[in-house]
């Protein structure tokens, strides 16, 4: 029976490039990562989510692959891949590489082959027309590209890219295409990966559909085998960002996606802090359909894209805008925020506390992006969605302790309230208010609580709007309580009596718990726990 790790684990996303320097060339590399392992148990880290470390031009931080067989030069090698593989293991941690497979680089020699020659095999490879066409797709970057159309002179045709004009959309409805990438898939599980996270889900099940996505799901069933005949307790995590009602093509019955990417929950997420009421969140967790067995959703707050507010409507989306991006500098692509979750909550530690508690008692996987757990800032100066892409910050010293080379792979954030100079591992590590203690003590009392993962998740009733209230249970029972307030609340609720349950986590001092009346700080949260057989 397949181990359903992935439903019971914390990921960690990393840029291996913006993570640590081993070797002094500036950018991150992958013995960076291996000698940064024991801060990330430290935090309780269960998996690795690590962004694309394939041979690339890098004209988008390694999302346009020139060659998905070999590892860039600038992250080391097979070696150094398998030896992150080996001592994350030691430590309980699993690795999961991107797989990007709904495009290539116009470098990549499929692309380079295809163009050069109509009658080569790899001619389909690619979608091409003598004239552009109308599908009903639109720009994924509209502020950058105007046209999901470019012409090549040397094909004497368009070819189809949905993201930028140097990502030529793959033809995945073309079984080759999917033999191909079934190569790949097999070359890096057999060195120790755990599986994958499908970059682009939504469009390649449309593309491997010719533009039906129910039609289209046939090339999850086929990547979802070939995981698991290397890899049987291997999990494939897709970015699927679609309304909640579709979600079940993602899935299947569990034996297409391990794990969806929900983006409608992180939408109303910050639709509730926003608004400092939990009824979206609510609302939003109600209408998205169950996971089948074995499967589960990821949940984050924070990634390295925009905060893509699409799955909103018009109006929640401008007072999440309003909230947290009242500049036009702070907005991206005209439905995305591109700051990062401290700067949005204005540095108060208290409110990321809480965003992190939120985050941690969702029904779901938790994804937590490196520098997130210390209130990393953003950096606006810098063009799209590399505002979010800096350097990890380490301490104090030279370049935060990232590397020690003159010219860096980005810039640090070096001015303001969340200059590495103040803001940084070491100075948290030894300081017991800090987000740092606040965010770890969360994250590994999460890993205790296997109900969350494997139990039955219920909504509560409590008598104030600012309150957000869930019980997981399974053999043992877990209720989690946030005020998305600054304001002190005392609430009453329905069910249950709170008489018989242990608290284990709290943002402060409270008095103990009488009954079914409870009392939260300004932005706090408060977790209790009963262990039962009865369940």
């Amino acid at each position: 029976m397949k181990a359903n790790w992935h439903r019971n684990t914390l990921i960690y996303q990393i840029d291996p490039s913006l993570f640590h320097d081993s070797n002094g060339d500036g950018r991150g590399d992958l013995k960076g990562i291996i000698q940064r392992l024991d801060y990330l148990q430290s935090l309780g880290v269960g998996a690795l989510w690590l962004m694309p470390l394939y041979r690339s031009p890098f004209k988008d931080a390694g999302y346009d692959v020139s060659d998905f067989l070999a590892l860039d030069p600038r992250f080391g090698s097979e070696e150094d891949l398998r030896q992150l593989i080996v001592q994350a293991r030691e430590r309980g941690i699993r690795v999961i590489m991107e797989l990007v497979v709904q495009h290539t680089s116009d470098q990549h020699p499929w692309f380079q082959r295809a163009r050069r020659d109509r009658n080569s095999p790899y001619r389909d490879y690619y979608l091409w027309s003598d004239t552009p066409v109308d599908d009903g797709n639109q720009p994924i970057f509209p502020s950058v590209e105007e046209s999901i159309w470019q012409w090549d002179e040397e094909a004497g045709q368009y070819y189809r890219h949905l993201f930028y004009r140097h990502e030529p959309d793959l033809n995945l409805a073309n079984p080759r295409v999917v033999e191909a990438i079934e190569r790949v898939m097999v070359h890096w599980l057999e060195l120790g990966i755990a599986g994958f996270r499908l970059d682009a889900a939504s469009h390649l099940v449309e593309q491997a559909g010719g533009g039906d996505e129910e039609q289209g799901v046939w090339v999850l069933d086929r990547f979802f085998k070939c995981l698991t005949r290397v890899n049987p307790e291997g999990v494939l995590m897709g970015e699927v960002d679609v309304g909640p009602e579709r979600y079940r093509h993602y899935f299947g019955d569990g034996e297409r996606l391990g794990l969806v990417l929900d983006f409608w929950v992180n939408n109303h997420l910050f639709l509730a802090l926003a608004r400092g009421e939990a009824e979206p969140l609510q609302r939003a967790i109600k209408r998205r359909p169950a996971p089948p067995d074995g499967a589960n959703y990821a949940v984050w707050l924070r990634n390295h894209d925009e905060l893509d507010l699409e799955r909103l409507t018009e109006q929640e989306r401008e007072e999440v805008m309003q909230a947290f991006a009242p500049d036009e500098n702070m907005r991206l692509y005209g439905r995305g925020i591109r700051r990062r979750l401290a700067p949005m909550l204005e540095g108060d530690v208290r409110r990321q506390a809480l965003a992190e508690a939120l985050l941690l008692s969702l029904p779901g996987t938790p994804i937590v992006r490196y520098g997130e757990e210390i209130g990393m800032g953003d950096d606006l100066a810098l063009p799209e969605r590399l505002s979010v892409r800096t350097p990890m910050q380490w301490s104090a010293e030279a370049n935060a302790g990232f590397s020690s080379a003159q010219r860096l792979a980005a810039p640090l954030i070096d001015k303001g309230p969340f200059a590495y100079t103040h803001l940084n591992v070491a100075v948290q590590e030894d300081d017991p208010d800090s987000l740092l203690a606040r965010t770890r003590h969360l994250l590994r009392a999460r890993g205790w609580l296997p109900e969350i993962g494997d139990g039955r998740a219920e909504l509560l009733v409590a008598d104030h709007p600012a309150v957000f209230a869930i019980a997981h249970i399974g053999e043992a029972t877990s209720l989690m309580f946030a005020n998305l307030s600054g304001e002190a609340v005392t609430v009453q609720l329905e069910a249950p009596d709170l008489a018989g349950f242990e608290e284990i986590v709290s943002d402060g001092h409270y008095e103990a718990a009488q009954d079914s009346r409870l009392a939260l700080h300004g932005y706090g949260y408060r977790w209790f726990r009963r262990k039962t057989s009865e369940q």
